[in-house]
């Protein structure tokens, strides 16, 4: 393992601003609001502060106050952060970010999570917090070859967390991390602990058949709003799972075009009420975004959709989690199959409806992302020994 700080170029960051300064507009027309997508007052707005007030070097500065590493594990390097708690008895707790979001959405809990006493908190409720960068994300280097997907992730994941010296830990996650957070649940139950998720992995569906109940009205609500979710706001993903390639080349290429690609889900998937900085910040979005383009990772990224939908969670390769898991379910999340089809493949210990936030969980309300999961985990509270690092 070696220690890790991100160094951005002067050439890169003056690369960045003279593209976005550059870019060509679209001249068609352009609804006024998100009907046709993301707006175009919205990208321009997000655009000029980019090019011209964004301060890259303050924000790597803060992100490199972070303890970084990288670590080869079968020959995939990772980039990981690793924050040691501050309380009698730290947990491990591994959090795993999704698309189109990096390691940046959790620098606002990790400290609520490893000084909770410093909050606020119960010194008792800290956790050693492990974040790293999924294959082909931020600074974690992109597969060399076909098939890394999130059930190969959690594998990855299980070497990184033995390698810490935690023999037994808890796993949470969103998006693609919730798929291989319980993936983590499901083929390493001697060593997770618990999961909590705030996200059902959208390939999920329980067994179902003769020898189950019938669909009830609340299953067929979530059906019907999971086919019109996929009629409306779906054609990204199909894209993303089929042809990431062909995408790939423009978003590359164009800051502006990878920016609209992005801000747009956070716009549409966020308890924003159509104001999306009034919950997640400029600086924050395009420090997502920066890391996107600075690390030229959009292709990698996209291509893990292409790969879960070859090997998805799902039955029946994962019929039965015995790991407890918890669940926190945000208003604005994306459509959530019920608790009734969930309990059949997980144990669900604990199940949360949220006052507030979407998709993206611990950018929108990191005080109530981390509530629930020291509540999730405070029932486990057997020591668990590790070695430093």
């Amino acid at each position: 393992m070696k220690p890790f700080q991100i160094r951005i170029t002067d050439e890169q960051i003056e690369d960045l601003k003279t593209r976005v300064r550059q870019t060509r507009w679209p001249g068609s027309i352009f609804q006024g609001g998100d009907e046709d997508g993301v707006s175009l007052a919205l990208v321009q707005k997000l655009a000029t502060h980019w090019s011209e007030e964004f301060d890259w070097r303050a924000r790597e500065s803060q992100l490199n106050e972070l303890p970084q590493f990288t670590v080869d594990i079968d020959g995939q390097d990772i980039h990981f952060i690793h924050k040691r708690g501050v309380g009698p008895n730290a947990r491990p707790l591994i959090l795993t970010h999704g698309w189109p979001g990096s390691f940046v959405e959790f620098e606002r809990v990790i400290p609520l999570l490893t000084d909770p006493g410093s909050h606020g908190g119960d010194p008792r409720d800290a956790f050693d917090v492990v974040v790293p960068s999924l294959p082909g994300f931020g600074f974690s280097a992109a597969p060399r070859q076909p098939g890394l997907n999130a059930r190969r992730v959690a594998g990855l994941w299980q070497k990184l967390m033995l390698q810490l010296g935690y023999e037994r830990y808890f796993a949470q996650g969103g998006d693609i991390g919730a798929g291989v957070s319980a993936w983590l649940g499901a083929l390493y139950p001697a060593s997770v602990d618990g999961i909590h998720l705030n996200y059902i992995p959208g390939s999920f569906r329980p067994p179902l058949g003769a020898d189950y109940p019938a669909i009830t009205s609340e299953e067929q609500q979530f059906l019907d709003r999971a086919t019109k979710f996929a009629s409306v706001e779906g054609a990204y993903s199909l894209l993303q799972a089929t042809k990431p390639q062909t995408l790939s080349f423009s978003l590359s290429d164009s800051p502006v075009g990878l920016l609209g690609w992005i801000a747009e889900k956070f716009a549409s998937w966020s308890d924003c009420d159509g104001d999306l900085q009034t919950v997640i910040s400029a600086d924050a979005l395009l420090t997502n975004v920066s890391i996107y383009w600075f690390g030229n990772t959009i292709d990698s990224s996209l291509r893990m959709y292409k790969e879960n939908r070859l090997q998805p969670f799902s039955f029946p390769d994962v019929s039965n989690v015995s790991v407890p898991m918890s669940f926190a379910h945000f208003p604005k999340e994306l459509p959530t199959p019920p608790r009734s089809w969930v309990e059949r493949v997980f144990d669900v210990r604990r199940w949360t409806d949220m006052a507030k936030g979407g998709h993206f969980a611990a950018l929108e309300q990191p005080e109530l992302l981390v509530r629930d999961i020291q509540d999730s985990f405070r029932v486990s509270r057997a020591p668990i020994t590790a070695a430093a690092v």
